[in-house]
């Protein structure tokens, strides 16, 4: 996913794994497709109770920015043991194609 790692910072790797299941039901309403196979998660942290997630979007003009943003943030915040969240929309580096996965490109008949 780009050259920033997502990875497990706390010694709970089930919350860490709830989050990621969370994110995956965020959907780009334009693209159906979730945040994650899009490659817009720059990073994931979770610190015991606490969440924080760099986001970006396709462009900084992506009109659905605060809706996702929001999505993300919502869902989070429905994970038990969950106590703070923080979703941060972040553009550096800018997005492009080569941070999805294979098969959200194929799905979009985008080459890869």
């Amino acid at each position: 996913m780009g050259d920033r790692p997502i990875v497990p910072s706390a010694v709970d790797d089930s919350l860490y794994e709830a989050v990621m299941r969370a994110l995956h039901e965020v959907i780009d309403p334009e693209r159906g497709l979730d945040v994650l196979e899009l490659g817009l998660v720059y990073g994931v942290e979770v610190q015991h109770s606490s969440v924080c997630v760099d986001l970006t979007m396709t462009t900084a003009a992506c009109p659905l920015g605060e809706q996702i943003q929001m999505d993300a943030d919502y869902r989070l915040r429905q994970l038990p043991g969950v106590s703070s969240v923080e979703v941060r929309l972040v553009w550096d580096p800018p997005w492009d194609s080569s941070r999805m996965t294979p098969a959200a490109r194929a799905l979009l008949g985008w080459a890869p």
